[in-house]
């Protein structure tokens, strides 16, 4: 389900609106977390397992392993078993560092306003 914008009159095209719609910011909600999204910017510097992320971003074992789950279950990442650990990697790395390096541009453009945003910015999150 392909969301497009038709820049003559702004209308989605392929599928249900709404459906597409909703479907897109599920996406977005995986990588609506910090913590979430250091991990997928560290999957993207290949396989880890578990006890390699917590190290590396600081980050308690039981906070790694749900946002794990929550990434898989977005379809964001895959696991392998390895011995008695998993390694985890993006799915579709290119595709999630495109989206991210498409964020980071918006985020320069947009200057402090998504931070300042009363309702989703950085005071608000507290």
């Amino acid at each position: 389900m392909a969301i497009t914008v038709d820049p003559v009159d702004a209308t989605l095209e392929h599928g249900d609106e709404s459906a597409a719609l909703s479907v897109a910011a599920c996406l977005f909600h995986g990588f609506s977390d910090a913590s979430r999204l250091a991990i997928v910017r560290h999957l993207a510097l290949g396989e880890h397992r578990v006890v390699d992320l917590t190290e590396h971003l600081g980050l308690a074992q039981s906070t790694v392993s749900k946002h794990l789950a929550c990434l898989r279950d977005c379809g964001l990442v895959d696991s392998r078993p390895q011995g008695r650990a998993s390694l985890f990697s993006l799915t579709h790395p290119e595709a999630t560092m495109r989206l991210l390096s498409a964020a980071e541009e918006l985020l320069g453009l947009t200057g402090d306003a998504v931070a300042l945003c009363p309702v989703y910015g950085v005071e608000a999150q507290g």
